[in-house]
């Protein structure tokens, strides 16, 4: 993988290149690779999951000063979600940096939507501490915040937020639940139920647990 060019393209210049290469680093690459004893994408992830959320509530307040606390929260959740973040990846091509097992390789995992919003948000968590919250401002000035309008994201909101829209309107809560996981480490499925209130409403599997909360929310919006 040519993560200098990676560099040219996002014009960031990593300090610990190491770091760079860990956020596209799936956990099936890692599974195949032990005895480098490399670390996955997912800590990263996580970091630059909260990352991305401050940066992106920071630029909205400071754009749309007209908008309510419930607007700026929805259009905060469209921008955020899996299939947002897919497109922002594939517009850089992250999807050719993917380090993938070759099983994961095999299946399609270069083009399925978890692993490249994951890996973008692994990347703003890579940025982040590499070279601070300002470079992060700045890469999303360039490749994020162009393309953030209302309306533009409407049609990307994802099947767990419009599940949670749709029963607060009702008082009620949403829990999801991981109720099992399915195979060896390098082709886990997990299974997901999601209850409304006390009572089940849907049930999805997936590659990740995000994947099966998703469908879980899906089929539960279907029943309703």
């Amino acid at each position: 993988m040519n993560f200098k060019q990676l560099q040219k393209d996002i014009n960031i210049q990593f300090k610990n290149e190491d770091l760079l290469k860990q956020a596209f680093m799936h956990t099936s690459y890692v599974n195949e690779h032990r005895e480098q004893q490399l670390e996955d994408n997912e800590r990263l992830e996580f970091l630059g999951d909260a990352v991305l959320e401050l940066a992106v509530s920071q630029y909205l307040y400071r754009e749309y000063k007209h908008m309510s606390e419930g607007e700026l929260t929805k259009f905060r959740a469209n921008i955020v979600c899996e299939p947002s973040l897919e497109k922002f990846a594939k517009d850089l091509n992250l999807n050719e940096f993917l380090l993938l097992g070759k099983g994961e390789e095999k299946s399609g995992g270069r083009e399925r939507p978890s692993l490249l919003a994951d890996a973008y948000e692994a990347l703003i968590g890579a940025i982040y501490l590499d070279q601070g919250f300002d470079q992060v401002i700045t890469f999303l000035s360039d490749f994020m915040y162009p393309k953030i309008e209302p309306g533009a994201f409407s049609h990307a909101m994802d099947y767990k937020t419009q599940l949670q829209e749709l029963v607060q309107q009702d008082g009620k809560q949403v829990q999801y639940k991981i109720v099992d996981e399915i195979g060896p480490a390098h082709n886990r499925k997990f299974v997901a139920d999601v209850f409304v209130g006390s009572e089940k409403k849907g049930k999805g599997t997936g590659r990740t647990k995000k994947e099966a909360e998703q469908e879980a929310a899906q089929k539960a919006l279907k029943g309703m």
